[in-house]
């Protein structure tokens, strides 16, 4: 499968990217197939040469297949090469991390229940809970009975 995807460049703590068509199962830094511009994430948003793009190679890989990567996907959007992506909405992002690994351990569990269960045996799983309540309170006779003794 064929990505627009950027090729890290640069110094350590200086990056700058180069924007390749690589095929996906290669390297970040690895082979690519064309280079078809730069991104350079350290300059101001309003500079010319944050961003260069090949735009007539661009649209020619889009039309082949080419899927961009998020990141590419926003920067085409900018410069109008392709519709804009539309903003993830990640609400978990500005939870501090330790919170996050808590809700993280809790939510599994509870999460798959309601997916794997389809709507038509939404009912049958309502029937057993009276069952089961009678079930719970048995022991806590129990309990009392040896509390008596």
């Amino acid at each position: 499968m064929l990505k627009l995807r950027l090729s890290r460049g640069g110094t350590k703590k200086r990056p700058v990217y180069k924007v390749v068509v690589a095929d996906s199962r290669f390297a970040r830094d690895g082979r690519f197939i064309e280079k078809v511009g730069f991104f350079n994430p350290l300059l101001p948003k309003d500079k010319k040469e944050r961003v260069g793009l090949e735009a007539e190679r661009v649209k020619y890989w889009l039309g082949q297949g080419a899927q961009p990567t998020t990141r590419v996907a926003r920067i085409l959007g900018e410069n109008e090469l392709m519709a804009m992506p539309a903003n993830g909405n990640n609400p978990k992002k500005a939870v501090p991390k330790k919170e996050r690994k808590k809700e993280g351990d809790e939510a599994p569990a509870a999460a798959p229940a309601p997916k794997a269960a389809p709507a038509a045996e939404a009912p049958k799983e309502e029937a057993p809970a009276p069952e089961a309540a009678p079930a719970a309170e048995a022991p806590k006779e129990e309990a009392t009975k040896e509390e008596q003794k």
